[in-house]
Order: structure tokens, then sequence, then C-alpha cells
């Protein structure tokens, strides 16, 4: 990091001298850089530029973004780009490549998904498990803000409770009962599993049995650390890592319930919900940079590193929404977030809505090449 600290623009770069080695690159050494949709990657890169150049706060806070992207944001929205090679010349104009190395390892993509589930607005014995609205209590952390001096630096969010912060329950708290009585309910689903699975990917579409459609989007969660409960489930051979699958995993948590819930109360963390109408079903889910997701542009990654509305080039052999797997050199868009998605060379792909979207999802687990686009300084 300290032969690139002194040229601009990697001066401004997040300090990674501990977890990766930044190397610059040019656009000619991407092999698929010419081949790739830049206005594709164009499109998603202005849903986040809106908030970006307003100083609109994201849905879940990250790392505060540079005034040189903040700047670039609103020039672009002044002046929009239609084709994609006027886009590719955009982004080569404005931004310089770094590729990002793990000290350990290599790159690590993995996928996720919005499900689509059926669900009611009442309480019944088809669907007894509540999805849970925000707590007035809960009170989340910022990356950089100052901790209650009994609240370690693990834990994201705390209770507050006349001024008096502690640990919030852990889902294990939750499932017995520790917030109930609050009116939180704000949908009830069929099985534990499925809350979980749900929680894990962020969001949901909803097929009420009113009738109606609705979403549910992220409003917080309880701040516990997350833990894979599918990397349990390898390490313990219960399920071998080249079978595993989000339909395996399904399969494993129902086929004892008893013993499921028991697995799924190991990742301690908890999701809450917001209930919306469902207004565009073309849109997809609103991510952490508080915009709707683009199916096969948008990226979760590490917001205590990489900030919202940065475009990140990829490379790796993952299976994708357009198809089966190959080799997959593409422009994404850092405009989500999640807490199993650690470190500077993470990324979460979003494959879209629906089962299929689901199935795929579930069997991406590959190394990858992360390669930043850093603003260039004006």
């Amino acid at each position: 990091m300290s032969s690139l600290a002194a040229a601009d623009p990697s001066r401004s770069l997040p300090p990674l001298a501990e977890q990766a080695d930044l190397r610059p690159l040019r656009f000619s050494d991407l092999p698929g850089w010419s081949r790739d949709d830049a206005s594709a990657a164009f499109r998603a890169f202005l849903e986040t530029c809106k908030p970006l150049a307003e100083g609109a706060p994201a849905q879940r806070l990250g790392v505060k973004p540079p005034d040189i992207l903040v700047n670039i944001c609103r020039k672009t929205l002044a002046e929009p780009i239609a084709d994609s090679a006027s886009a590719r010349a955009f982004f080569e104009q404005h931004f310089q490549l770094f590729a990002v190395q793990p000290k350990a390892g290599n790159g690590f993509l993995t996928a996720y998904f919005e499900p689509e589930i059926e669900a009611s607005r009442d309480k019944s014995a088809a669907f007894p498990v509540p999805v849970l609205g925000r707590p007035a209590d809960l009170v989340t952390f910022a990356q950089d803000e100052p901790r209650p001096p009994d609240i370690d630096a693990v834990y994201a969010a705390a209770r507050v409770s006349e001024g008096v912060y502690s640990i919030y329950p852990d889902r294990g708290a939750i499932w017995a009962g520790a917030l109930a009585g609050q009116g939180l309910e704000i949908a009830w689903l069929r099985d534990e599993a499925e809350l979980f699975i749900t929680q894990v990917q962020g969001s949901a579409r909803l097929t009420l049995t009113d009738g109606t459609r609705a979403r549910l989007t992220y409003a917080g969660r309880n701040g516990h650390p997350y833990t894979s409960i599918g990397r349990i489930l390898v390490e313990q051979g219960k399920i071998p890592l080249p079978e595993m699958s989000l339909e395996r995993l399904m399969g494993w948590l129902r086929a004892d319930p008893a013993r499921g819930r028991a697995l799924m109360e190991r990742n301690r963390s908890y999701i809450f919900f917001a209930l919306e109408p469902m207004l565009d079903p073309a849109r997809g889910p609103v991510g952490g940079a508080g915009v709707p997701l683009t199916t096969g542009r948008s990226l979760a990654v590490d917001r205590t590193i990489w900030p919202y509305g940065l475009p990140v080039w990829i490379e790796s052999a993952p299976l994708t929404p357009e198809g089966p797997r190959a080799p997959l050199d593409r422009l994404m868009i850092a405009q989500d977030t999640g807490s199993a998605i650690v470190g500077p060379a993470r990324g979460d792909f979003f494959m879209g809505s629906g089962a299929e979207a689901g199935q795929r999802a579930g069997l991406v687990r590959d190394s990858m090449r992360f390669i930043v686009l850093w603003p260039r300084g004006e």
C-alpha cells in the first residue's frame, strides 16, 4: 500500500495493507472489458448516484463515499449516457483500476436472490411463524461511531432502555419469545426455515392469502455476528461441500424441525423487516445502498471497506442469471451488503427473484479476481 499511497487517485483508497495488496491495472489488462455491456452497468451506477448526489443516508450505513465519487455522480446525472461504447469511455475516463489481492487466498464470490413465498397477514395453523418489524428499542451503530462501554465492537447494534445499553436478544431468545407482546408481527410464514432463508437473503416477495402481493424489505438486525449454518453442516460432514445447495440445506432443516431449529439458532444474528406494497414487480428489492437491485449487475460488498456506488470488475466462472456456469467478466456496482460479506475481495452476486434464481444462487461458491474502479482525482 505504501507504494501506492503517494499516487493519485490511490491516496484516497481504503488502508488495506494488513488485508490485501493493491495493484494498479490498465483497462487493456482486462480481456473481457470490451465485450461487457457497459451500458447495463452504467444504468445500475446511475441508480446509486441519485442518493449519493443528494447526500441521502443509505439503508445500511457504510463507509463514507469519497467526495470524488459524489462529484462524478452529480456530473453524470446531469449528462446521462445511452450506449455501451459511451458508457465504457465514461468509466475509463473517470476511474482507475486496482486489483485487490487478499494476503491469504483469493477473492471469493457467492450469490443471493429474492425468495418468492406465500404468507399471511394473520396467524393461522398454516402460517404460525411471525415476521417481525424493527423494535423501537433497537439502536444500530454506524461504522465509526463510538460504542457504549458495555457493548463490544463485535456487536453492530444494541438495545437501549432509559439511556442504558445492553446486548440485544439473539435468535434463540427471540424465537423463545423475548420480543413477544410488542405488536411487532407484520406477516406470518409457514415455518422457521422459510423465515431463516428470507433473513439470509435480506428480502422476499410475498403472495398473501388475501390475494395481494407485498415485499419484505430489510429494516435492521439485532447486531449479533453472522454464522453460516451451511458451513457448519459441511464441517460436520452432514452435507458434502460439492452437494451443498439451497435445496439440500432447506431439506435438511425441514426433515427434523427441532434439529433444524437448533442449528439455525447457532446463527445468533436476526433480521427485522418492513412490509411494503409491491409497486413494481419488475424492480428488484431495495439493497443496502437504498436503491432497487439490478439482476446480474448489483454486488454486495463489505460496507466497512468499500463505499456504495463503487464499480467493481469481477472475473470468475459462476452460474449466472443468463445461463450455465461459464467464465464471467463483468462490471458490477456495489449496491448492497450483508453480514456474511466480509473482506476486501468478497462479493455477493444478485441473481434476481424466484425459485430458479434461488437454485442458481445456492450453487455459487467461486474464487474470483476482484478489481475496484476507484474514482480518479480531479
